[in-house]
């Protein structure tokens, strides 16, 4: 598509033009990739934050439910 344009610019003169319009349309392309991206990527780190703090609350508890065990 680019390439098009650029020729479509040569032919008429107006190649700066095109060229803007290029730039726009891969920067608005790059800016929704990146939007998806981080829309999938943000439960994503939910879920392993969740996972680590059960593994710290875990480690911290079980050692005093097997002490309280063997206390009574």
């Amino acid at each position: 598509m680019s390439i098009q344009m650029i020729s479509i610019g040569e032919e008429t003169g107006q190649i700066d033009a095109m060229l803007m319009k290029v730039a726009d349309f891969y920067e608005e392309e790059v800016e929704q990739a990146v939007k998806a991206l981080t829309s999938i990527l943000e439960p994503i780190m939910m879920v392993g934050l969740a996972g680590m703090v059960a593994v710290i609350l875990l480690s911290m508890y079980l050692p005093l439910f097997g002490m309280f065990d063997k206390m009574g």
